[in-house]
C-alpha cells in the first residue's frame, strides 16, 4: 500500500532539477505532501479496519472455545473435535492478523516520517534554501566561480592538501624548537 504513494512522491519530485530554483519546486512538493496525506489517510483507515478484524477474530475465538467447554461438559466428542478446530484456525488467523497490523504500524511511522521529511524540505525550499542549506544565488555564484577556475572551499582538495603540510611543517618547527631548547639548558646544567 505505502510503496504506491512513495512511488508516486518519489516520481513528482524526480522531476526537478538540481538547477531549479527551489522556490520552483515547492508546487510538486505541496502536491506530493497532499498525496502522502491522503495515502496516511487510507493507511490509517486500513490499520483500523485490521484492528476491527483482530478483535472480530479474538471474539469467534473465544466463541468457540466456549463451545468447546459447554461440549466437553455435554460428552459430546464430535463438537469438542469441531470446536477444537475452529478454536485453532482462528489462533491462527489472530496470529496472522497480528502480524498484518505490526507491519501497518511500522509503514505508517515510516509515512509519517517521510512527510515530516518532505515538510522540513518544502520549508526550506519555499525560503530559497537548497538541500544543503545555502540560498540557491549562493550555489549559483559558487557554480559560477568554478566554471571560472575558482574552488570552493569545501572542494578544494589541493588548499586542503597545503594547509594539512602547513600545519605538519609548524608542528616539526615546534618540534625542533623545543629540543633545542632542551638541549641548551642540558649544556648548562652540566
Amino acid at each position: 500500500m505505502f510503496e504506491g504513494w512513495r512511488d508516486r512522491v518519489e516520481q513528482l519530485l524526480s522531476d526537478l532539477t538540481p538547477d531549479t530554483d527551489p522556490r520552483e519546486r515547492t508546487g510538486p512538493m505541496r502536491e506530493a505532501m497532499i498525496e502522502l496525506k491522503v495515502g496516511l489517510q487510507a493507511m490509517g483507515e486500513g490499520l483500523d479496519a485490521t484492528t476491527r478484524q483482530v478483535e472480530d477474530e479474538r471474539r469467534h475465538l473465544a466463541d468457540a472455545e466456549r463451545r468447546g467447554r459447554l461440549a466437553a461438559a455435554v460428552p459430546d466428542q464430535e463438537t469438542v473435535r469441531i470446536a477444537e478446530e475452529f478454536a485453532g484456525k482462528h489462533r491462527e488467523r489472530i496470529a496472522l492478523l497480528e502480524r498484518k497490523l505490526a507491519v501497518q504500524q511500522q509503514e505508517l511511522a515510516m509515512a509519517h516520517r517521510d512527510l515530516d521529511e518532505l515538510r522540513t524540505r518544502f520549508k526550506a525550499a519555499s525560503m530559497g534554501l537548497e538541500d544543503d542549506g545555502n540560498l540557491a544565488s549562493v550555489n549559483r555564484a559558487w557554480r559560477d566561480l568554478e566554471a571560472a577556475g575558482g574552488q570552493r572551499p569545501e572542494t578544494d582538495l589541493k588548499g586542503e592538501l597545503l594547509q594539512a603540510d602547513l600545519d605538519r611543517q609548524a608542528k616539526e618547527a615546534a618540534v625542533d624548537q623545543q629540543l633545542a631548547y632542551l638541549k641548551r639548558k642540558m649544556k648548562h646544567d652540566r
